[in-house]
This record gives C-alpha cells, structure tokens and sequence, in this order.
C-alpha cells in the first residue's frame, strides 16, 4: 500500500468525459480511449481533486465537507486504498513533490 502522503494528481476535466449511467459513473479517457465504468466514491474524488496534487488527508478533508466519512483515520486509509487502484487504472498519477 502507498504512503497516505503520496500526492495524487488527475487529469484535467476536459481530459474526460464523464456519463452517469443509474447507479454507475462511465469516465471516458481521451487519452487513452479507455471508458472506466465506476461507482461511488470515484467520481466524486476526481471532482474533490481537481487540477491539484493531492495526498490522501487532503483529499479527504475535501470529501468530508459533503460527505459524513466517519473517522479521519480510516477515511485517510480508505482513500489512500482508492487512489492506488485509480493510478492504477490510469485515472490518476502518482505525482513526486520535485
């Protein structure tokens, strides 16, 4: 698992197209001509995030001010777990602070 202080970085918005489709989300990537069919919370974390570099206490912190996360702790950890899997898929980059 990443350090919760990995800073995590979106495409830009007008870098996809984003559908809601029922209880599903289809993220089409330009770039790669991929189209990710998501559920929540990952719309709503590529909204939370922006154009900024993120860590996960953030992102987080951004979250909670819509959302009742629970605890700090384990909404850091949740998310941190969600970010890995997004840069995976290529939704999002793992940035290094240079």
């Amino acid at each position: 698992m990443a350090n919760p202080k990995t800073l995590y970085q979106a495409e830009p918005a007008d870098a996809r197209i984003v559908e809601p489709l029922d209880m599903m989300t289809l993220i089409y990537q330009r770039r790669s001509g991929i189209t990710h069919m998501v559920g929540e919370p990952v719309p709503q974390m590529l909204e939370a995030m922006g154009e900024d570099a993120v860590d996960a206490a953030t992102l987080a912190a951004r979250l909670a001010v819509s959302f009742d996360l629970g605890g700090q702790d384990d909404a850091v950890t949740l998310i941190t777990e969600r970010l890995e899997e997004l840069a995976e898929l290529g939704l999002v980059e793992r940035v290094t602070d240079a």
